[in-house]
């Protein structure tokens, strides 16, 4: 499939030929969901925690004798039922992470930037040298395309002026191409990629 490639004054500079496997698949929400679940999932710190009884500091001794006082028998002051006392099987540090088959993972990068494409969301452009150093002078070049929330996805490295620009947009993200993930995909309005970064995804996912 033939695609037009444009430069950041919006005008047309060439056609790139993109590869259908990888821009054409078909939509599967399903793998998109799972997709999104595994990566917000490795995301969560896991660091709540509460503490057992073996973690309260404080005497060991017991409260009052077993018998005889009229009050409910009691082994410890650390306790759940005490206040300050521990918690009964309340979280622990852990990792919430789970493993997922890396070509369910290629499906799911193959389905979002496919339906990128197919929605029009998609522009491609020859690199991201866009010729300015000013954040108002992005803004309109920006603007001129029709780009308000973007994941820009450059080459193996990203152009350092054009990242450092882009900076103070809070809803345009810049990544090298190894950053691209489904997520950032499918919570921007537009994707767009360089030539540089395209060669790269079709090398990787055919």
């Amino acid at each position: 499939m033939k695609y037009e490639v444009r430069n950041f004054d919006n005008k047309k500079v060439g056609e790139i030929k993109l590869s259908p496997e990888i821009f054409s698949a078909p939509l599967r929400q399903d793998i998109l969901a799972r997709m999104v679940h595994w990566q917000l999932a490795k995301r969560r710190s896991g660091n709540h925690a509460t503490k057992g009884i073996s973690q309260i500091s404080g005497t060991t001794k017991k409260p009052w004798r077993q018998k005889g006082t009229g009050r409910a028998r009691q082994g410890s002051l650390r306790s759940p039922q005490f206040r300050g006392g521990a918690v009964i099987f309340g979280p622990v540090t852990r990792s919430h992470s789970y493993s997922l088959p890396k070509k369910v993972r290629q499906l799911a990068l193959k389905t979002a930037l496919s339906s990128k494409a197919a929605s029009g969301a998609l522009l491609v452009v020859e690199d991201l040298k866009a010729g300015v150093k000013k954040t108002k002078d992005l803004a309109k070049k920006l603007e001129n395309l029709g780009l308000r929330s973007a994941l820009i996805i450059d080459g193996f490295e990203v152009n350092e002026d054009f990242a450092r620009t882009a900076a103070n947009f809070p809803e345009v993200d810049v990544l090298p191409q190894q950053g691209i993930n489904v997520y950032d995909i499918l919570r921007h309005e537009h994707l767009v990629l360089t030539k540089a970064a395209i060669e790269s995804l079709e090398s990787r996912l055919k």
